[in-house]
């Protein structure tokens, strides 16, 4: 009895371990950055539905809210959440316009905007591999390959402490987490993603 209970220990730890990351080598990098690049360079269109949880130290329950992200090439890009409110934030042309419940806005374009626009779409497509911007390191697990992005810019420190990025072994991103500064976060898990389907422009006119 007691050898079953510690064979059964030694699995899970064994599960456990697995689950865990690690840290890539020099050429499983390289391979990743590869996959990740074709696959960004492939994709003209992605859509997903995805939940959104923003973990505030203050509250006892994560908030989260749902909705659906369109993507177009090169870099238009819509957030629309769909519950528990509808309120909708589009990137396109370098400017960033709000539709909440009716109530319609834009944000010209700026240095800090600009690096959130790209920031934001990179996430999606992937396509965040800037040294110059970020210090990149690389790290696996059974299911994902994670990249974690640390922001150079001072500017963007202030808002951003660390962005952490899921890919799927297919190369596309299944995760973004976003670490602020005081480490709160927002957590964004993308389902029922589709790759090159039709999006007609009239989605992106918020």
């Amino acid at each position: 009895m007691k050898i079953k209970i510690f064979t059964t220990l030694l699995f899970l730890c064994s599960i456990v371990a697995f689950s865990q990351e690690q840290k890539m080598s020099e050429s499983e990098i390289s391979s990743f950055k590869n996959a990740v690049n074709n696959t960004a360079k492939s994709t003209k269109t992605l859509t997903a539905d995805f939940i959104q949880y923003k973990h505030l130290d203050f509250l006892e329950k994560d908030i989260e809210t749902s909705g659906k992200m369109n993507f177009k090439a090169p870099g238009a890009l819509q957030w629309e959440y769909l519950k528990p409110y509808k309120y909708s934030i589009v990137f396109k042309n370098n400017k960033i316009y709000i539709n909440d419940a009716g109530k319609k806005s834009n944000i010209d374009n700026n240095k800090m905007f600009d690096k959130l626009n790209k920031l934001i779409v990179g996430s999606v497509n992937g396509n965040m591999f800037d040294d110059k911007e970020f210090t990149i390191s690389y790290f696996k697990t059974r299911d994902f390959n994670i990249t974690k992005l640390l922001p150079k810019d001072a500017t963007l420190k202030k808002y951003i402490k660390q962005m952490e990025l899921y890919f799927d072994k297919s190369g596309t991103v299944s995760q973004v987490k976003m670490i602020e500064s005081s480490n709160d976060f927002t957590k964004i898990i993308f389902k029922n993603k589709a790759i090159n389907a039709k999006i007609d422009d009239s989605v992106f006119n918020n």
